[in-house]
């Protein structure tokens, strides 16, 4: 399954790379909501949940469906702004029959189902049609339905100011300490897309974002078959660092499109190849070579102090220490004439935490 964005004839700068705020207080909220989806982050949301005033708490949950199954598309904005409370104001300026339909859509399931071409504001037909979807899906669910159709004014006004609440109560603080974080994506996502294009951009993004072999639609790799267009207006991308595994993507007729992505960690080290292995289990293999992998974990030692240590002749240890390095199990470092070598721990380390704790033991 796939879903598509057409960007047939699109100007590369019309392909933005910027941070929301807005977009990130959403992905927490989505932690806090299904914590079991981010493990990596269960120790945040069990201390932010135990800080939060009981009425807080209390708004996030009847609320949650903004955010919980999916995201209203409202909550991830096409023009980040820099501040929460500029994006809210944003918000602010949608009418209430397309505030009231995001949010209805997104209550009443994440499958996107729609509720015909009326709104339920207006058209009875589409009203009952919400209400029914919210009815099934639980009663918190349905009273907010209720709630939103009944006073429409008066639920966002709600929602602002509990998201208001929440930058005063955790969003603030995290937000200030992962914005390095974000401007470092930001910069090597831009300095991709304005040197190499289009193509290697998206593709770091994610290894579920590529562009199609025509150059004409971003493909998205998601449980969805979905078309849509950029019109002219263009694709934004998010950055998120509380957002991860999660690739969500504002795909709705009548948005821009919007894919928020989360922030890669570290790379990785680059596999050890078989080979490799093979060598340094064979180095391993060997009762002397064990006991001088232990002395030099110990600290740099030449061979000639290696050979008084363990009654060996030089030849013998040298032979020793030459298969050692060919596993790539040993640094060396000259000193005039004398060579001392040492363990790599980290290389060790990837054979097995066991073995590097027998060394040192």
């Amino acid at each position: 399954m796939t879903l598509t964005i057409d960007i047939a004839g699109l100007p590369a700068e019309r392909l933005r790379f910027t941070a929301s705020p807005l977009a990130e207080l959403t992905s927490m909220l989505h932690v806090l909501a299904e914590p079991g989806h981010h493990p990596q982050l269960a120790g945040w949301a069990a201390e932010t949940w135990a800080a939060l005033r009981p009425e807080l708490a209390e708004r996030l949950r009847e609320a949650e469906f903004l955010w919980r199954s999916s995201r209203a598309d409202f909550l991830v904005p096409a023009r980040p702004r820099p501040t929460l409370a500029q994006e809210l104001d944003d918000l602010d300026l949608l009418d209430d029959d397309t505030y009231a339909t995001a949010a209805l859509i997104t209550t009443c399931g994440s499958n996107r189902v729609r509720f015909g071409t009326g709104s339920p504001l207006t058209d009875p037909a589409a009203r009952d049609r919400a209400l029914a979807q919210a009815q099934a899906r639980g009663a918190l669910q349905e009273a907010f339905a209720e709630r939103l159709l009944a006073d429409p004014a008066g639920v966002r006004a709600r929602v602002r100011h509990t998201l208001e609440l929440c930058g005063e109560a955790f969003f603030d603080t995290a937000w200030a300490d992962i914005t390095t974080q974000l401007a470092t994506d930001l910069r090597l996502k831009n300095d991709l897309l304005r040197h190499q294009g289009i193509g290697p951009a998206l593709t770091s993004v994610s290894a579920a974002v590529a562009l199609s072999p025509d150059g004409t639609r971003i493909l998205v790799d998601k449980l969805q078959d979905n078309a849509t267009g950029a019109h002219g207006s263009g694709v934004t991308f998010i950055p998120s660092v509380f957002g991860s595994p999660h690739l969500v993507v504002v795909s709705a007729p009548g948005w821009q499109p919007v894919v928020q992505y989360p922030v890669a960690e570290p790379r990785p080290p680059r596999p050890v190849p078989l080979q490799t292995v093979e060598l340094r289990l064979e180095a391993l293999s060997h009762p002397v070579r064990l006991r001088l992998l232990r002395t030099l974990a110990r600290g740099p030692h030449t061979t000639g102090e290696l050979a008084t240590a363990w009654d060996l002749t030089p030849p013998e240890v040298s032979r020793h220490l030459a298969l050692l390095r060919r596993a790539g199990l040993l640094t060396t470092r000259r000193h005039g004439r004398y060579v001392s070598y040492t363990l790599d721990q980290a290389a060790l380390t990837g054979l097995g935490s066991d073995l590097l704790t027998a060394m040192l033991r």
